[in-house]
């Protein structure tokens, strides 16, 4: 997946702002902000989107999620949503699987 952008980042070929990382996914700052605190997290392995992933792919998911957790109590956050899009219909921008962490501001429901 040598076009992807976050492959190229979880590659260590692009620069990120990273706040956290180990062997199999990453998170750092989102370079356009939607909230005072936005963080991607990322698995390493590429998965284009959350409809494409296998079962396979189940443990390395739920590791994602349990990441997302700890850097949000790690960072003090209380009150924060996690959003992932499927398409490009949903507002999917990068084909490589992220979770959104949005922090900082009231989140208004529904999101759309």
């Amino acid at each position: 997946m040598s076009a992807c952008i976050f492959c190229k980042i979880a590659e260590g070929e692009v620069q990120s702002q990273t706040v956290y990382e180990d062997d199999r996914v990453m998170a750092f700052k989102d370079l356009n902000p939607a909230a005072p605190t936005h963080l991607l997290f990322i698995p390493r392995k590429h998965i284009a989107r959350v409809g494409e992933a296998a079962e396979a792919d189940a443990e390395l998911l739920g590791h994602l999620q349990v990441v997302v957790g700890k850097v949000a109590k790690d960072a003090g956050l209380k009150d924060f949503r996690v959003v992932t899009n499927n398409g490009r219909g949903a507002g999917q921008s990068v084909d490589h699987l992220h979770y959104h962490l949005l922090a900082g501001r009231r989140m208004n429901w529904p999101p759309g």
